[in-house]
C-alpha cells in the first residue's frame, strides 16, 4: 500500500499544478523512487491512492511495467492513513503488507532497507514492524516525534521533546490488514490510534535501518535531497 494521496501543501510551489508524488528528484519521481524500493524487495502488486490531481497519477501509474498497481480511488474524500489503507481492504487482501509513504528515501548502506524489515518481521509477536532509522542518520528530521525501543524490538511512540527519542520513522512498515477490524470501516481517521493499541499490547515492533535516509517533506528538502543523490 503506497500512501501517495496528500495534498502536499508543504511542497508548494511545486504541488501547484501536480500532487507531490509525480515531483521529481534527480530527475526521478517520488512515487517511481518508492515503488523502485518496493521493487527490488519482491513486490509484485502495489495499491495506490490518489486524490490530488488524481488523472495526473492514474496517467503516471499506468507507465510501469515492473509490476501490478492498482489505484485505491480517494477523489471524494482524503482519508488519512488509517481510512486510506481501510479503504483499499478489497484490493491489498488478508496478508501482511508492506505500507509506504511517497516523501521517504534512502541511500542503502550494509543490509537493503527493506531486506532488514521483511527478516525482522515475526507474525507471532508483531502486528506492525515499523521501519526506523538513528536520529543522525538522515536529512529532514522534524521535531521531537519519535520511538523508543526495548531490548525485544518494541516501540513506545513519543512526541515529548524531553527525554529526546532516538529513533524516527521512515514511513515504511510491514503491517497486518486486520489491526484495521475495530476501526471505522469508511471515512478519515489516523493509524495512530492503532498505534498506541498495539503499542500497549507489546505488538508494534521497529527495524532499524544502517541507510541514510531523507525525509523529503518541503522544496528545501527535495534540494538537499537532490544533493544528496546526485
Amino acid at each position: 500500500m503506497v500512501l501517495a494521496a496528500g495534498l502536499g501543501t508543504r511542497m508548494r510551489p511545486l504541488t501547484d499544478t501536480l500532487p507531490k508524488a509525480l515531483v521529481t528528484v534527480a530527475g526521478r519521481t517520488l512515487i517511481d523512487r518508492v515503488l523502485d524500493k518496493l521493487v527490488e524487495a519482491g513486490v509484485t502488486k502495489a495499491v495506490v491512492n490518489v486524490h490530488h490531481f488524481a488523472d495526473q497519477m492514474e496517467a503516471h501509474l499506468a507507465t510501469r511495467t515492473d509490476l501490478e498497481v492498482l489505484i485505491s480511488d480517494e477523489r471524494g474524500e482524503l482519508l488519512d492513513s488509517g481510512g486510506g489503507i481501510q479503504h483499499a481492504r478489497a484490493k491489498l487482501g488478508e496478508d501482511p503488507i508492506f505500507v509506504a509513504n511517497i516523501d521517504s528515501l534512502w541511500l542503502e548502506k550494509g543490509t537493503p532497507a527493506l531486506e532488514a524489515l521483511k527478516a525482522a518481521w515475526n507474525p507471532t509477536r508483531m502486528d506492525i514492524l515499523l521501519l526506523l532509522v538513528r536520529r543522525g542518520n538522515g536529512l529532514g528530521f522534524e521535531g521531537p516525534n519519535g520511538f523508543f525501543m526495548d531490548d525485544q524490538g518494541r516501540l513506545t511512540h513519543s512526541t515529548d521533546a524531553e527525554p529526546p527519542t532516538p529513533y524516527a520513522n521512515v514511513g515504511f512498515g510491514i503491517l497486518k490488514p486486520q489491526v484495521l477490524d475495530g476501526s471505522p470501516t469508511a471515512g478519515p481517521f489516523s493509524i495512530l490510534p492503532v498505534w498506541k493499541r498495539l503499542q500497549g499490547e507489546g505488538r508494534l515492533h521497529g527495524a532499524v535501518m544502517d541507510a541514510f535516509w531523507m525525509h523529503v517533506g518541503d522544496p528545501a528538502a527535495r534540494e538537499a535531497a537532490e544533493a544528496r543523490l546526485r
